[in-house]
């Protein structure tokens, strides 16, 4: 099912996981009226400037930003900015999707748990990156003291991880993100434990694109309208 209507609860919930990730870092940016924006540049795969309402426009999010090197980019929420004439180019498109929180949450699946120590955490983060340090790195420790964020993972018996998801609590609602699966681990093994972890009576939200969004629509998920990510050229 598609609904045509960004929820701004998702919006505002992504930017508040994007405020986290910095803070870990040691650079919160900043929440305005209309964006979020970093002034510093942001950690890997972060946006530095995500709008938060339909009216967001190019000053809004250009003003607060670093860009005197190329590779800043702008999570444009509602996919109505045109930012290719200040010299940004499209890097993708995906959609936003809405869990209602009144369906049953899946059973978790044997050895689902929240992850609790820097080491833990460490191990989950080379799980998700494939191996690659440099982009483990991006999970801080940091975010294991943050109250409205919870790291889950699926562990094997012989404690190999085979899945994770990171939850955060914000405006409401519980948003889903960087979940994946390790080896031949099918989506829908990740998205029951992700959900089973969620906080009941909230709705779920996240956003995905290609491939990863059919997983997402087969537990349970609608699209609730398009977003797009533009980066400096």
């Amino acid at each position: 099912m598609i609904i045509d209507a960004v929820p701004g609860d998702a919006v505002r919930n992504n930017a508040a996981w994007c405020q986290a990730v910095c803070a870990a870092h040691g650079h919160p940016g900043t929440f305005g009226p209309r964006a979020w924006t970093s002034a510093r540049r942001t950690p890997l795969y972060y946006p530095d400037a995500v709008t938060l309402t339909e009216d967001a426009d190019a000053t809004d999010v250009l003003t607060g930003i670093d860009r005197t090197t190329p590779g800043a980019s702008v999570k444009d929420s509602y996919a109505r900015l045109d930012l290719a004439a200040e010299g940004f180019r499209l890097l993708f498109e995906a959609r936003w999707i809405h869990r209602p929180a009144g369906l049953p949450r899946p059973p978790a699946p044997a050895g689902w748990h929240p992850v609790r120590t820097p080491e833990a955490l460490a191990a989950w983060a080379l799980a998700w990156s494939d191996g690659d340090a440099d982009e483990a790195a991006l999970f801080r420790p940091g975010l294991l003291a943050d109250p409205a964020t919870t790291v889950v993972g699926g562990y094997a018996a012989d404690g190999r991880i085979l899945g994770g998801a990171v939850l955060s609590d914000a405006a409401g609602v519980t948003g889903v993100s960087n979940l994946f699966t390790a080896g031949d681990t099918d989506p829908s093994y990740a998205w029951a434990g992700a959900l089973a972890a969620a906080p009941g009576g909230r709705p779920v939200v996240g956003y995905e694109s290609g491939d990863d969004l059919a997983p997402a629509l087969a537990a349970g998920f609608e699209e609730t309208g398009p977003l797009r990510v533009w980066l400096d050229a």
